[in-house]
């Protein structure tokens, strides 16, 4: 995860990089808005990347690796070495709170709470008109990590990603 220590220059043009690379299934966020990338670091044989996907089984995971791959070498940053980091395993907790803000500005409703105590919310707001007064639909959404809700004010359907 990256910190607020001082990093050399490289580094943080690495982060930035990364922090271009969409999610394929949620394009308002990036890998670094949702917190895969945990670690960048560059050593003796090239630059080393740690990444944890979202769950084990994502069908994207493939698909990011080869766009990091891209990212890195088409800016003339390779070699370039990622490990998949499965432990911890991924959570919500990791997402920053921009990137909950946009999802809400997208229409899908952000996590609330924390994953230590991940069950479908009880509460979950309308990311259209912000109410409370909601009903889950179904516990599977359009996505495994989404819920699929219905507002009671405003009527209208919207997915709720799921506190993992």
């Amino acid at each position: 995860m990256q910190t607020a220590t001082l990093q050399p220059a490289a580094v943080r043009d690495v982060w930035r990089l990364l922090s271009q690379i969409s999610d394929p299934e949620i394009p308002v966020l990036t890998i670094t808005d949702l917190g895969m990338v945990r670690s960048v670091e560059h050593g003796e044989d090239g630059w080393h990347i740690g990444f944890t996907p979202t769950y084990s089984g994502c069908p994207a995971t493939e698909f990011l690796l080869a766009a990091i791959r891209e990212a890195m070498e088409g800016a003339a940053l390779s070699p370039v070495h990622i490990k998949l980091v499965l432990h911890p395993a991924w959570t919500t907790d990791w997402m920053s709170s921009e990137a909950k803000t946009r999802l809400r500005e997208y229409g899908i409703s952000p996590p609330q709470g924390h994953a230590c105590h991940a069950t479908v919310a009880a509460q979950v707001t309308c990311p259209r008109c912000g109410s409370e007064h909601t009903s889950l639909i179904s516990e599977f959404g359009s996505t495994a990590c989404k819920a699929l809700y219905r507002c009671n004010t405003c009527r209208e359907p919207f997915d709720y990603f799921k506190c993992i």
